[in-house]
Order: structure tokens, then sequence, then C-alpha cells
């Protein structure tokens, strides 16, 4: 039941601590309930570099396939599938239906083709594109829908004071999906000079992190309110999207009455937390993780025109040069989202 006229395709797989190799795996069989996608482009991701950093978490001797924000054309669809047909373009879900593609599940999107299992249940693992979606904006919906997943979890408004810690993929993100709500004077901060400049691009006001009248800037752009009489910052909204734990106290210390503060970076140790302040000012604590059903609104956001979310892409290279593409990822003083070319 195979139709590619190959029987082996590379596949980028983790074989231990910063051990990234280009393995080639047997050609993907579309089972009656499965589709084959010929991945056209999949982005590195930052907890891709995590996995690579930490040796892949399937244990020693499992190659850990990796890649998971992609878009591509449906090659094959089984006999169950309706939905979808060969030819549609269609980004995928990579959580649904546990199939945890580059996420610890047994298919990876740093392929040039992919097997999506059980595309036929409750929660759709490929989504068809709409005709007048952009195909450069593809491997960006999965990032995107990361953000829109924290922008819902607080229910940022237009009426909203932000301010986003961070400046990577995410961090951008979230900048568009709160400029789309409607959200103005958007503040970002971050200490790589490269970020900052395309949070501008983007339409934020970006500070440096290690400015020491970080909150004096930050009741210039968003106004002051009082605790004790002690003047702190009016901005109503907080991301973190660092995972560093010194950014997360600095926040909760900085915040004002009755801001929400939404967690969305990975952290990898503990933080100290003052609750005696936490519970004066009310602060509310929202983390965010993944997405449910935001792969839908995101779609729709794209199409709309309103944003424009290639200002985030900074480096692009074929598949067969994955190795400098992530050693380019890590460089965060010059790397962004740096996107991969499956088919190259």
């Amino acid at each position: 039941g195979r139709l590619l006229d190959v029987t082996t395709i590379p596949l980028a797989q983790i074989h231990g601590v910063n051990d990234l190799r280009l393995d080639q795996i047997p050609a993907p069989v579309c089972g009656p309930d499965d589709v084959v996608v010929q991945v056209k482009e999949c982005g590195i991701c930052g907890s891709d570099l995590g996995y690579l950093a930490m040796g892949g978490w399937t244990g020693p001797g499992k190659p850990m396939p990796l890649g998971h924000e992609l878009w591509g054309v449906v090659t094959e669809a089984g006999s169950n599938v309706t939905r979808l047909l060969a030819g549609d373009r269609v980004v995928v879900q990579p959580m649904s239906n546990n199939n945890f593609i580059g996420n610890g599940g047994t298919e990876g999107g740093f392929s040039p083709y992919l097997l999506v299992r059980n595309a036929t249940a409750g929660q759709v693992g490929a989504l068809k594109l709409p005709v007048d979606f952009p195909e450069e904006y593809g491997a960006l919906v999965e990032p995107l829908s990361v953000a829109q997943h924290s922008a819902n979890r607080v229910a940022a408004n237009a009426a909203d004071k932000a301010v986003i810690f961070g400046a990577g993929p995410i961090g951008l993100s979230i900048l568009q999906v709160l400029k789309y709500r409607g959200l103005q004077r958007c503040v970002v901060v971050d200490l790589s000079d490269r970020r900052l400049a395309a949070a501008r691009a983007l339409g934020a006001t970006a500070l440096r992190a290690d400015d020491p009248q970080l909150s004096k800037q930050l009741i210039e752009q968003h106004g002051a309110s009082s605790l004790f009489g002690m003047s702190m910052p009016g901005s109503t909204l907080f991301f973190e999207a660092t995972g560093v734990r010194a950014v997360f106290e600095s926040i909760v210390a900085m915040a004002g009455p009755g801001s929400r503060i939404c967690l969305t970076g990975v952290h990898k140790e503990p933080a100290t937390v003052d609750l005696v302040m936490l519970l004066a000012k009310e602060v509310s604590i929202i983390p965010a993780m993944g997405y449910v059903n935001e792969f839908d609104e995101v779609i729709e956001m794209l199409r709309s025109g309103k944003i424009a979310p290639t200002a985030m892409i900074t480096h692009r290279f074929p598949l067969s040069e994955i190795a400098a593409a992530f050693a380019m990822a890590k460089d965060t003083d010059n790397a962004i989202k740096v996107i991969i070319d499956c088919q190259a």
C-alpha cells in the first residue's frame, strides 16, 4: 500500500547529548486511518534545542525523532480518511491523538515524508489550509498557536497594557497575537539587540532587560499604579517567555496590583515567590502550555492579513544541513526562527 517511489527517507533523530543525526528510515506506510504528508517546511523550536541538550527523553539506545512545527502536502490518505485528499495543503497538529510528533512520539517532522496516525479521530491531526493561506506562514502556525493559547489563558484584550519578557519566537508570536487583539503600546524586554530590533519591527517598544531603570521605563510606557504609596508599573499583563528563574522572580516583584502574569517559558528550576506581596497585590499567575483548539484561530488570523509573522524568520536551511541549522538556532544573538526546507 505504499505510493512513495522511495523505500527509505532521512529523518533527524537525537542519539544522545548534542548528538543529532540524519538517519535513513523506512518510508512511511499509510494505514487506513492515516495520512502521509510530504513535509515542505519545519521550524526549529526552543524545545528541540532543549531535547538535544538533554540527549532526548526516549532513553539510551532509542533515538528520538525531532520536528513538530510543520506544514506540507498530503500524498496519500487512508481508506477511512474522508476529510483529506491527496494534494491538500495541511498544517500538522503534532500533539493530537497522542501522536506526540517530534515530542517523544514515533515520528518527527524533520523528514521529507511524515506519517500522521489516526487522521480520522476526533482531534484532527492535520488541518487543511484554506486556498488563500500564504504558504510562507505554514511552519509558523504551531508557535503562533502556543502564543494564542497564552493570550486566551489570560483573556488578553484591547484594554490591556502588556509586557513580554523574551523576544524569541514565542515572545514575538505573543506580541503579534496581542497586536491582532488591538493591544496598543506593547513592550518587549530582552538582552539581544537582534531580537529587540525584531520586536521593534513588529511594532513593540523594545527595552533592555539589564536596564536598572526598567520599572521606571514601564511606568513611562504604561502609567503608574500605586501600592501602599509605592509607585509601580501600570502594566496589566506580563508574559514570561524566557524560562529564566530570575526573570520570573523579577516580574512577580515588579507586577502592580491586580495584574496578570502568564507563565509560558519552560523553567528548569524552582522559583521563590514572596507570597505576602502576591497577596497584597492580588497578582494572578496563570500558566499556559501548548495549545488546545488554537490552530483554527491562528489560521484565521493569518488569513486576515493583519499580522505578518515572517519577520521572525531569520534563517533557512536545507534538511541535508540540519546540523548547521541547529548550531545557528542555538546562537540567540543572531537567530530567531530557523526554518528547514525538508525537500532539500
